[in-house]
């Protein structure tokens, strides 16, 4: 006989764990620092593919199934009972949200509302049928950044983690943000080989 056992997860929006925070922080400032335009396309087009290649291998029912992972650097614990299409659909949501905020900003326009961690969480029940929204909004962010105009912005829009960010920011941002959920679709499907 064996017996369920509830995992209790933090809310939504609740961040890292400070001394996380303390650490992205600094390591998004110094990538930043180091990263050019150039790189940061590049780098969301390599997550981009890498979760592609994940993808040609997960059928309908296997992306469906919630897998509870461990908490992976950069991921907030509310976030770890997902599945490939509710992380697909959570990527999706972030970057629509990201290229509106860069194709705002580069106009000289704030966007406005304010960034939240708990407001883009995916629903459950995501099905395959988000594959073609999230690679649509792949390409929302690549237009965005090469619309014209310098990402170097004066003005910023913050971002609940990391402050007041112009585009080039949010571009930076995009990348990283590819590369930790790719993590995520990872972990979900080899978990998923086990049951």
């Amino acid at each position: 006989m064996s017996s369920m056992v509830e995992t209790k997860l933090a809310p939504p929006g609740a961040g890292l764990p400070w001394p996380e925070l303390l650490i992205a922080r600094a390591l998004f400032r110094w990538r930043r620092w180091r990263g050019t335009k150039d790189s940061f396309t590049a780098h969301f087009q390599n997550e981009r593919e890498r979760i592609r290649a994940l993808l040609n291998d997960c059928d309908a029912e296997r992306g469906a199934r919630q897998i509870l992972i461990p908490r992976l650097r950069g991921l907030e614990d509310s976030s770890r009972n997902w599945s490939v299409w509710m992380t697909l659909e959570h990527l999706r949501i972030v970057n629509e949200s990201v290229a509106r905020v860069i194709g705002g900003l580069i106009k000289d326009v704030t966007p406005g509302g304010k960034a939240s961690t708990a407001a883009v969480k995916p629903a459950p029940g995501m099905t395959m049928a988000v594959m073609e929204r999230y690679e649509r909004s792949c390409d929302a962010v690549l237009a965005a950044v090469n619309a014209g105009g310098d990402l170097r912005t004066e003005k910023t829009y913050a971002h609940p983690w990391f402050g007041p960010l112009d585009a080039a920011g949010w571009h930076a941002l995009a990348a990283g943000h590819l590369s930790i959920h790719r993590g995520q679709i990872e972990a979900i499907l080899n978990l998923c080989k086990g049951r």
